[in-house]
């Protein structure tokens, strides 16, 4: 299984690495609000938007839980169709499958268009030791295929290459004209002409399978897809079991999703649906199709918390949004699938020994959440992975005794007293004042912002060689502790504890609010403590008293001139 491309870093080196590459950072930035924005445009043109979500997350689920039976009938209806169906449970099924049909075909060459299917089980790398030529026709594949680079986003690969890159990289290849995008674009089809023509196999990728019509899809902005599709004698189409849907009609709703999502557009250039073989009265289109329909465990997340995954249809929407993707760029994720929707199927495909940090590549903002077309919960199925890692242990060793000890100090008060004196004597030896760290003379730079530095100082970047609090101050400041805690100028200024309850302070072992009445008299032993209606009782007293302190503060507070109170 090829997902992980780059093992020998971890995700805090590969994440430095990007950082530090402007490019690539421009270029996201770039792309992310091109997208974002024509994809708004977009949505906001289309009223029953959230019932088109809805209804094709509906149509996944659908086709999820009655898999079994969807497979079956692509298959048959494949097989009615001309086309010769490879089942293959695993990677490696698939790459034995491919090396079978070319050498039934005698075959020696071929052309590809973008497949994530492909890159997935690393079919070029097994191809190419078996001495056979393979040359990838998408432009952006292309590029990459000749640089030896690896894509960055599952819709524009080479999105972290810009045109001067790009001339230079075709220089080997005999290209001698400028870095014009148009003039490099006659160049490589002048060049792939000659290699759809004479490949024996054509490889490519389907977006949707039709169950009812054992149909396959191309969905492609770029002309190459239908030439690997129509020019060699002989196709090998790649369908994952998760793009099945049952029927044309459900395939429209999936379209009415898809290029919006993806590119912001109501359409791709080229849209294709194929079935079959090339008929004896048809001029063109190959005499041979295999069709290999690929699980390479996908099915080991039915039933389990990861299922809604199978739902995603590779669009790229939570990438498009998701501010980690933004700042370490798909590189950093070390995978074939980067993003929130990539940090999801790399864990779920790889294992949390292969993965490093992975699952902590996520904000958990839930952005990815609100543009996902198929109503995936990316941002809860990543936190689950983040448990389900800790829970198998597969966490750093070093954590769980320090969350013990951070657990163990909160809930106690009076540990928790103990501790935030010494917290805030050494925040203040460490602090920096009168200067500004380097991150946030950058923020500065670039945004124009004023920074105000505490009378008592900041931790800033002069604290980088403490651990784990250098995670923080090497990307920005940090106030110090407060000189008192707010329960204990709370305590001082009113005749209430900061939790509003009248206990005077006085909290029980387990920490219970003894509570008073109106009157002054108990109200029950304790909030956690009593019949019902001690409990109601003293909940309500509660009420009062933190509302009546509430209002105590708001009028002791003097507004600001021109202000409200």
């Amino acid at each position: 299984m090829a997902v992980l491309y780059d093992t020998n870093h971890k995700l805090r080196e590969r994440a430095a690495t990007c950082l530090a590459d402007d490019f690539k950072h421009n270029a996201i930035e770039t792309a992310q609000e091109t997208f974002y924005n024509k994809r708004g445009a977009l949505v906001r043109a289309v009223p029953e938007w959230q019932d088109l979500r809805a209804c094709a997350a509906a149509i996944r689920e659908q086709v999820t839980q009655n898999l079994d039976y969807y497979v079956a009938e692509f298959v048959r209806n494949a097989q009615a169709q001309g086309a010769r169906v490879h089942l293959a449970p695993t990677g490696e099924d698939a790459l034995c499958a491919v090396l079978d049909i070319f050498e039934e075909h005698n075959a020696a060459s071929c052309v590809k268009s973008k497949s994530m299917m492909t890159e997935e089980i690393g079919l070029n790398e097994t191809l190419e030791e078996a001495s056979i030529k393979v040359v990838e026709t998408d432009c952006a594949e292309n590029i990459l295929q000749t640089a030896g680079d690896r894509p960055s986003h599952i819709v524009v690969p080479a999105l972290h290459h810009n045109r001067d890159a790009i001339a230079e990289i075709y220089r080997s290849k005999g290209y001698t004209g400028s870095n014009v995008p148009e003039e490099i674009t006659h160049f490589l089809r002048s060049y792939l002409r000659t290699e759809f023509l004479t490949a024996d196999i054509g490889i490519r990728g389907c977006n949707f399978a039709v169950a009812e019509t054992g149909s396959v899809t191309l969905v492609t902005n770029e002309g190459n897809g239908r030439m690997v599709d129509t020019c060699p004698p002989v196709q090998i189409v790649f369908v994952g079991i998760d793009r099945i849907v049952p029927t044309l009609e459900s395939l429209d709703v999936m379209m009415a999703l898809l290029p919006r999502s993806a590119v912001g557009a109501k359409i791709t250039t080229y849209f294709s649906v194929d079935q079959g073989a090339r008929r004896t009265d048809e001029l063109d289109g190959p005499a041979t199709v295999h069709y290999i329909v690929m699980d390479n465990g996908r099915s080991s997340l039915l039933g389990t918390d990861f299922q809604p995954m199978l739902r995603c249809i590779r669009c790229g929407a939570c990438l498009n949004i998701c501010p980690v993707y933004r700042h370490i760029t798909g590189h950093g994720y070390g995978s074939i699938y980067p993003g929130p929707m990539g940090v999801v199927m790399t864990c779920c495909l790889e294992g949390y020994d292969n993965v490093d940090s992975l699952p902590m590549a996520c904000t958990l903002c839930a952005a990815c959440d609100d543009d996902c077309p198929m109503e995936v919960p990316l941002h809860s199925l990543i936190r689950k992975h983040r448990i389900q890692k800790v829970q198998q242990g597969k966490a750093s060793k070093a954590e769980a005794p320090l969350f013990a000890t951070v657990s163990a100090v909160l809930s106690d008060s009076t540990a928790y007293r103990m501790v935030m004196p010494a917290g805030r004597f050494g925040m203040k030896a460490l602090a920096r004042s009168g200067v500004v760290g380097k991150s946030i003379e950058a923020t500065r730079e670039k945004r124009k912002l004023d920074v105000v530095i505490p009378a008592g100082g900041v931790l800033s970047d002069n604290t980088t060689w403490v651990p784990i609090l250098k995670n923080w101050t090497s990307c920005r400041n940090m106030d110090l502790m407060a000189p008192q805690l707010f329960r204990d100028w709370f305590y001082e200024t009113h005749d209430t504890c900061a939790c509003g309850c009248a206990c005077d302070g006085e909290h029980g072992e387990s920490g219970e609010h003894g509570v008073r009445g109106e009157d002054g008299s108990a109200v029950g032993d304790t909030v956690a403590a009593g019949t019902p209606q001690d409990i109601a009782e003293a909940a309500a007293a509660i009420a009062r008293r933190a509302a009546g302190s509430i209002g105590a503060v708001l009028q002791n507070v003097t507004p600001q001139e021109g202000g409200q109170k």
